[in-house]
């Protein structure tokens, strides 16, 4: 704990759409991987933590999976932890990616971000995309929908104008306690983070609907002094999506594999022996024992 009476603390729930660049600005805040990227929407499921610590103050980040329709039990799941993160936090980031045209759903969002009465901040992402006087009608938009703390262009892809997200974002935090040790950024368990990596370069290699029919379950992860082994399976929902999983002669499966262990070792900060199987459990979406054995729960 720090003891200076100075200290800083408080809580930020990254809300928005899918593939808005909400992991991506998570990923560039704290400098490293723990939130995993696609150009593929809904890519995050669960709430995940993510900490920011300087000598002076401690941000604790949510971040959310894109509010969109749900068509299955999943997506309800994603959905219902996207709104339950507008609770117990100091303020919200709306992040929305403004080289797009602007969704009805995010004014549905900015409509629900006034009922919250939270203060909010707005991120316009993505910026490096357009034109700088193209930015000047959309903030006039947003500005039309919502009384927003303030409105804060970046590009969370090239770190440009996060250093001034997270200025703003000071002006909310209260003296309080460091609730994490300085030297963490997540409190995610490794199992789980490996798990997220293999699905990412999932969501990267394959077309269409396989990834978002995909679970990954790390059945054994065992440290050891220079290499840690990890033994996961790959769920999928159908026969033909496990075919395109393993790829012909497996190589679909080794390059995964590859890509995965690569990123791993990098969080690890050791050498990584991964071994990943293919099985198939039909509609394990719309079941809700599978999305609780595969840890997306609403406690």
């Amino acid at each position: 704990m720090k003891n200076k009476k100075s200290f800083k603390s408080g809580f930020a729930a990254i809300i928005g759409m899918p593939n808005v660049g909400k992991s991506t600005l998570l990923n560039t805040i704290v400098g490293q991987k723990i939130a995993i990227i696609s150009d593929k929407p809904q890519t995050t499921r669960n709430k995940i933590l993510a900490i920011y610590s300087t000598d002076e103050e401690q941000i604790i980040f949510t971040d959310t999976p894109g509010i969109h329709k749900p068509h299955n039990k999943l997506g309800e799941y994603m959905v219902h932890v996207a709104n339950e993160s507008m609770d117990d936090t100091d303020v919200l980031i709306f992040v929305v990616d403004a080289s797009k045209k602007i969704q009805e759903t995010e004014r549905e969002i900015a409509k629900n971000i006034s009922k919250t009465g939270l203060p909010c901040i707005l991120v316009l992402n993505k910026v490096d995309l357009m034109k700088k006087e193209d930015l000047l009608p959309i903030i006039a938009d947003y500005s039309s929908m919502h009384d927003f703390a303030s409105i804060v262009p970046v590009s969370a892809k090239n770190n440009d104008g996060v250093d001034i997200l997270l200025h703003d974002i000071e002006d909310y935090l209260e003296e309080g306690p460091e609730f994490y040790d300085s030297d963490m950024v997540t409190d995610q368990p490794e199992k789980q983070i490996a798990a997220e990596i293999i699905r990412e370069k999932l969501l990267w290699l394959l077309d269409k609907e396989v990834p978002h029919g995909i679970a990954i379950e790390i059945t054994k992860m065992q440290g050891k002094e220079k290499i840690t082994n990890i033994y996961a399976t790959i769920y999928c929902e159908k026969a033909s999506h496990k075919g395109i999983i393993i790829g012909k002669h497996g190589e679909m499966l080794k390059k995964i594999g590859t890509m995965a262990r690569g990123d791993i070792e990098k969080m690890l900060d050791k050498k990584v022996y991964l071994e990943l199987w293919v099985k198939v459990k039909s509609d394990w979406r719309n079941s809700d024992f599978l999305i609780k054995n595969f840890g997306f729960t609403n406690e």
